[in-house]
């Protein structure tokens, strides 16, 4: 890992996590620097969200080790998993708003969950987490009265109102289109960089990850084949990095020879 260890808000050493005889993380390891937008990139099935959600805790895993601010994560160690909770945020997928909640009950939700606050304060910091990400108007709307990007940042308003310091985005732009994922990667980089959060994105969305992440890791065969900055991503000469990365390239010159009358065998395609 070439993050210096002393700066790193979350460290993971040989994750591994198999559901029958399916083994989906095979020793993973994950460097993500405080205060960095980090973006973990995979083929679809490769174990990208079942990574985020061990992480989250939302999975146990098999074998491995997670540190968090410099402490390890230890099922013998409930206090330092429900530090971390109060510490860390999950985006959902589906963004997973109650629709019989208003974006307002919504938002303040976590907080009457995870906090001692008083209905006035958790209010006045839903309230406030909708002014900041230009949702307050909406705030007594259903989230089914929303857009779809307006779902997105309800999502992120409640994902941010506890003020955490990591917050974990499991393929925020799936099921989007081209312009909405360029909404949807700018979104993050402009709250993560105004609130000052630290990001570990899981997508398949190479040229929007490179765009807007500080360090990219790509996921393979449970491990990862891959850790670096966007500029070492974009220059590798790894076959397993070039194939994922230069696959829309790769399909343009197979149609081209197609186009052109060339016998196209079904393994280069």
């Amino acid at each position: 890992m070439s993050a210096s260890s002393d700066n790193l808000l979350l460290r993971v050493e040989g994750l591994q996590k198999r559901f029958g005889d399916n083994v989906v993380l095979a020793g993973a390891d994950l460097a993500v620097p405080r205060g960095s937008v980090v973006t973990v990139m995979g083929r679809s099935g490769t174990g990208k969200s079942v990574l985020l959600k061990c992480l989250a805790n939302v999975i146990a895993p098999d074998a491995g080790r997670i540190w968090f601010d410099g402490r390890l994560l230890s099922a013998d160690d409930p206090k330092s998993r429900a530090e971390f909770r109060q510490r860390c945020s999950f985006l959902f997928q589906s963004n997973a708003l109650f629709d019989s909640l208003t974006a307002l009950e919504n938002v303040g939700l976590p907080l009457e969950q995870t906090t001692d606050l008083k209905d006035r304060e958790i209010r006045e910091r839903a309230m406030e987490a909708l002014r900041q990400l230009e949702l307050d108007a909406h705030a007594g709307s259903y989230p089914s009265q929303l857009s779809g990007g307006m779902q997105k940042r309800l999502a992120l308003a409640r994902a941010i109102v506890t003020r955490p310091e990591l917050v974990l985005f499991d393929e925020p732009t799936a099921g989007l289109d081209p312009l909405r994922r360029n909404a949807v990667f700018s979104m993050i980089a402009k709250y993560q960089r105004q609130f000052s959060f630290t990001a570990v994105i899981v997508t398949h969305d190479v040229p929007e990850a490179l765009a807007a992440s500080d360090r990219l890791a790509l996921l393979d065969n449970g491990r990862m084949c891959f850790e670096g900055t966007s500029a070492e991503f974009a220059a590798s000469t790894q076959a397993v990095v070039r194939g994922f990365r230069d696959s829309a390239a790769a399909l343009a010159g197979s149609l081209a020879a197609i186009r052109r009358g060339e016998d196209i065998h079904s393994d280069d395609a």
